[in-house]
This record gives C-alpha cells, structure tokens and sequence, in this order.
C-alpha cells in the first residue's frame, strides 16, 4: 500500500501496537537532544535509574538557554552537565556552540531517524525527513536508557505546497499562514506532512522554521521528505554521507489535506499575545517599535541572517529602535563572518548577541514596557520576554528588518529593499568537531563523579496517590495558559531549574501570587487541585510546569482540554489529568471547592468516565481520563521514575 514518509518512519521504528489513529504505539528512538533548562533533570533522572550507557545511537546535550553568568548557578550546572555527559555517554556541547535545534540540524540530524527531545520544538528536526517529538525530560531520560517512546497514534495532514514565494515573503510567513487557519490547536492529534511542487523553493532551513513552529499549532510533529534541498544542506555542512533520499510513494493516502499557494502568500505578523492571533503586516502597518530582533530556533538560517544584512547595507536603523541580532550557532555566525554580512548589520547599527536562546526565553534581551518588540522568534506569550507588559509581535526576518529601518511597522514588499535574488554560499563549513566533547569508554566513565554544585538538589520522593481522595481548589486558570505563566522561565528563575524546591517558589507567580501560599495550607488536608480552560498547559516541555505544582501537593488537574506535551509531564509525576466532559470546568469548580474522587484506579480500569464529586456544592461532575494502560501504571506508581524503578527493580 503506498504510504506517506510519516507512516515510513513510524513504520521502521514501531516497536508495539498497529499505527492507526487514536491507537497507542511505541517507537524505537535512535537519537536523543537535551538543553541545559531541562537536562540538568534528565541527568538527575538518569543517576536516580543508576544508568549505566545511553542506549541510544546518539544523544546530545546542549548548553543554550542558561547562558547568563551572573553569580555561580548556571556554570555550577554546565559542569555538572559536562560530568553527567561524560558519566552516561553523551555528547556535550558547550556554552557558545548554538541553539541546539539548529546546530542539530547542522551536525547530527539524519534522514530517517527517530529524535526525542526534551524541548517542544525538537519537531524542527523533521526539516531533515526525520520523525522528531518534544518531550517531558523523563520521557527522554527513559529513551536514553534504551525504553520506547509511547504515544497516540496521530492522524497525518497532506500540507501540499504549490507555487514559489513572492519578493518579501518567506518561511516565516507561511507557517503564520498556517497558525491563521488552524490556530494554537488545530494540530492536536495530528502530523503535519509537507509535499507538492513549492517545496523545491525551500531550503532545509527554510523547512526548519515551518517545522519548529508546528509546535505552535499543537501539532505532534511535522515531516518533511528527504529531497534534493536535504541533500544540498548536508553537503555544505560536510555530511554528504548522511543523506538517504526519503519520499512518500506516489498515491499515498492521508487523513486529510490541504493546499497553500505560496505565491498567494502575503506577510504576517502574530499579534499579542499568542502566536495564533495572526493577522496580514499590511492591516498593522504604521504602528512605531522600539525594537527588532532576528534569530532564536524559529529562524536560524545563514539565509534569515543574510537576508537582513543585504537589506540593511549601506542604511541605518531608525533613532530609538533597538536591532538586535542573536546568531543561531557558532557556524553561523563564522559564514557571517566571513562572507561580510556582520559587517553590514554592525554598521547599521545592529547590537550583537552571543549564539544562544537568549531573549526568546527572556535571557535579557527584553523590550520596553508597552513598545512593540518585532521578533522572530516562536512565541509571544505574555512576559516570555522578560517583560510583564511588552507587546511582542512574531514576525519574518524580511519584516523585522524593513521596520527597524523605518521605526515602523512596514510591510517589506514597500519599497525596494529586499534583495531580489539572494544566492547562498557554496563553501563547505569548517570542521570543527573539537567543540563537541565526545564520551570517554564505557570502562572509564564508570570511574566519573557528578560535580554538583549548592543548587543541585537531589529529586524529591514522589509517593503514588491516594485510591480515593479529596483535596481543595486552590486555582482556577485562563484558556489556553502556557507553561510560561505556570512556571515562569528568565533570568530571575531558570537558574533554579535543578532544585525542585526553590523553584516550587515562582509556580503560577503572574496568574496567582498567593498560589504557593494556599497550595502549602492545603498540604495538610491531602493536597489541592487545580481546574482550567481548554489547551491547558501549552508551550514549552518544561517539565518543572508539571512538577513544581507536584512538589506543593497538586493531585488533579481538571481542565476543558490539554496541551499534548504538558498533559504527559502531569501523568509522569503522579497528577492525574482529567477533562470536563461537557467543557466547562470552570462552571464545576471554584476556588475553595472542595473535589473528591473516590477509588479513581477502579474508575479508570472501567472505562473512560471518572465521577467527580463536589463536595462542597453537592455536585457530580462527569468527566474523561483518555489514559491508557501504560499511563495508568505509571500514574499508580506515583509517576515515571517510580514505574521503571518497579519494572527494573
């Protein structure tokens, strides 16, 4: 039967289960990606499962995010990561070496592998015709251990591309068109596979940018073959040998489709404070900024950078904009170098940052209160930046850069500052693995301490939940909230990333300050309980947005609906996530309610529904657990550190 290149990569990983949609299936993972804000647990996780080796053919940890050297605490942790590297066998990748999706793409992503990251938009790497997820950090501590990725089986989409972009419209562009029709949830349950005649018009990193922000859709993953274009990015980065062509067979079936002409395509822009709320740069136009930032993952390319210094030769920025420039990756930055693109943006008038997240994760970087902040980074969610009221705009690289020069909003199709053509260099990358520190043998790994620092805490013991229980409301929270607004991420916070309990301190900071305070009065009556909207916890894999509420006695979530990512890291800390059947949790439950379920293991075996009482109102509320049978398990020993513990023994 023909099949699409996201059934031929589940296929030749599929380790259980038959790959229909809705059906539970595990994936044998070959590849594994960690960054310094999540791996610092992964490497805890993995000394608490007292591994041996990583089983993985390769698993890399990078030191992106956390680049901030203010005090001892981050390079405390980029030394424990380096020893926990060296103790486990993986790749270490240090401070200054890039954003790990691109500089994944660059050195290691391979057509036809699996890759499982501990960051939501590892999907990126389907750029390359990989099958690639994000992940909660214990998920990819167990693949690196050697265990299955376990997931529905997602229905696949045909994105069929025709026709070629016009002068000032890009990648960027077409994945906001995308966020346009479907919004932050359109994805849910669903692989987004590319294909069709437009495709031969973008590049690999041009098929990056669309992949990493199908995160921001929702979706499980995005795919794309393994053409020419792949073959072309692997040779330039001298890895010729890594290319396998990979291509759905003609006549391939999907479970839906759609079509996108690319020459019908204008710029866009995602307004505050989601990148689902989309409109065309021509309908806001006019409005002044304050500041233009190219870069983080969403646009990483040689080209995104290129592209802005052409524009900007020979000109200025306007008086009170703030042109930032966050290079993706030291090999980046040395093409820029050397092909004179640096020079251009610093002449007029760039400020330069070091190759990092950096200010898409609120790492410095933030904008003025209330001034418009053109970026092209991922996401807008509100204070992501650093700042509580910015007003971040999610735009290409073409746009950022035609409003810096004019202080306001502008379309770049005005005027004649896009180059028209922009050939990218041919010249091979230089070899320099050497920053790239590869594991010691197995025999002398064994003999590596862990260098911890004072900020390293050990996991706290997570005992498994209570048959029945009853716990207080103590929150009640926003459709769509974002695990930025859970556990926020910046400078103040993320250096607390391996110490669970000092970071437990910020859960739920900007919707509820007294969240920490009632949570650890409701300690004493059995833990407390949280209900919210749909897509409830969307946004990062950060697992602390799952755990830290556990660490304060979270026992249930009870939601309109969750996000995929986030809904995981609950079930893998012992919370169980439970949605309003008629959709208004809200309606069920307030602050100060007290809920209880009664024998929920029972509930769960029995099917779908689970009763919910409102004690305080006297009130059933029926609602749905989606959990399989693994979920379920893991769930009954407390989380996934306890179920393998149990499974290992």
């Amino acid at each position: 039967m023909p099949a699409s290149v996201t059934h031929k990569l589940v296929d030749a990983h599929l380790v259980e289960g038959r790959p229909r949609p809705g059906e539970q299936i595990a994936l044998h993972i070959d590849q594994t990606l960690t960054q310094d804000a999540t791996g610092t647990l992964v490497m805890l996780q993995l000394e608490a499962m007292r591994l041996e080796r990583a089983a993985t053919e390769l698993s890399v940890q990078y030191v992106d995010h956390n680049l901030l050297q203010e005090d001892h605490r981050n390079p405390d942790d980029h030394v424990f990561l380096r020893s926990a590297c060296r103790r486990f066998g993986l790749i270490y990748s240090q401070p200054g070496n890039g954003v790990s999706h691109p500089v994944h793409q660059e050195r290691f992503g391979r057509p036809g592998k699996t890759l499982l990251g501990s960051d939501s938009h590892t999907p990126a790497a389907g750029a390359l015709g990989m099958l690639a997820f994000g992940a909660g950090g214990i998920e990819v501590a167990l693949a690196i251990a050697g265990e299955p990725y376990r997931l529905p089986m997602p229905k696949v989409r045909q994105i069929h591309l025709r026709g070629r972009f016009p002068r000032g419209v890009s990648a960027k562009d077409l994945v906001l068109e995308l966020l346009r029709r479907h919004g932050v949830e359109g994805g849910n349950g669903w692989v987004f596979e590319y294909d069709g005649p437009g495709l031969a018009w973008l590049t690999a990193m041009d098929r990056h940018v669309v992949a990493n922000m199908g995160t921001e859709i929702g979706c499980a993953t995005s795919v794309f073959p393994a053409d020419a274009a792949t073959e072309v990015f692997l040779r330039r980065n001298g890895r010729a040998h890594d290319f396998t062509q990979l291509r759905a067979d003609p006549g391939a079936e999907y479970d839906a489709g759609e079509v996108v002409v690319l020459d019908e395509l204008e710029p866009m822009v995602a307004l505050p404070s989601s990148p689902g709320n989309v409109c065309t740069v021509r309908e806001v136009a006019g409005r002044p900024i304050a500041q233009a930032y190219l870069g983080s993952s969403a646009n990483p390319g040689y080209r995104d950078f290129a592209v802005a210094a052409r524009m900007v030769r020979g000109r200025r920025v306007a008086p009170g904009v703030s042109f930032d420039v966050n290079p993706a990756s030291r090999r980046i930055l040395e093409e820029l170098t050397r092909d004179g693109h640096l020079l251009d943006l610093l002449a007029a008038g760039a400020r330069l940052h070091q190759t990092g997240c950096n200010g898409c994760i609120g790492m410095g970087q933030a904008p003025a209160s209330d001034r418009i902040s053109l970026r092209t980074v991922p996401r807008n969610f509100p204070g992501r930046s650093g700042t509580q009221e910015d007003a971040v705009h999610l735009v290409s690289p073409e746009t950022a850069t035609a409003s810096a020069l004019r202080g306001v909003i502008t379309d770049p199709r005005d005027g004649d500052v896009v180059p028209r053509e922009l050939s990218l260099s041919e010249e091979p990358a230089r070899d320099d693995d050497a920053l790239f520190e590869r594991p010691p043998a197995p025999e002398q790994a064994r003999q590596i301490e862990l260098v911890k620092g004072p900020n390293i805490v050990t996991l706290p013991d997570l005992e498994p939940p209570p048959d029945d229980f009853s716990v207080e409301v103590v929150l009640t929270a926003p459709a769509d909230i974002s695990t930025d607004e859970i556990l926020p991420a910046g400078a103040e916070v993320l250096p607390y990333r391996s110490n669970i309990p000092k970071i437990a301190e910020f859960a739920f900071r900007d919707v509820d300050p007294d969240y920490v305070e009632h949570a650890r009065e409701a300690l004493e009556n059995g833990g407390h309980a949280i209900v919210g909207g749909a897509n409830y916890g969307q946004g990062s894999s950060r697992e602390h947005a799952a755990l830290a509420p556990r660490h304060l006695g979270l026992r249930v979530v009870v939601a309109d609906g969750f996000a995929r990512i986030h809904r995981r890291n609950l079930i893998n800390f012992g919370v169980l996530p439970l949605c309003c059947a008629d959709g208004a949790a809200a309606e069920a439950f307030g602050v100060g309610d007290r809920l209880a379920v009664d024998d929920w293991p029972g509930q769960l075996a029995a099917g779908d529904e689970v009763e919910v009482r409102n004690v305080t109102r006297d009130r059933l509320v029926r609602c749905r657990h989606g959990l399989s049978a693994h979920e379920v398990e893991v769930l009954r020993s407390g989380g996934l550190l306890g179920w393998m513990r149990a499974r290992t023994g």
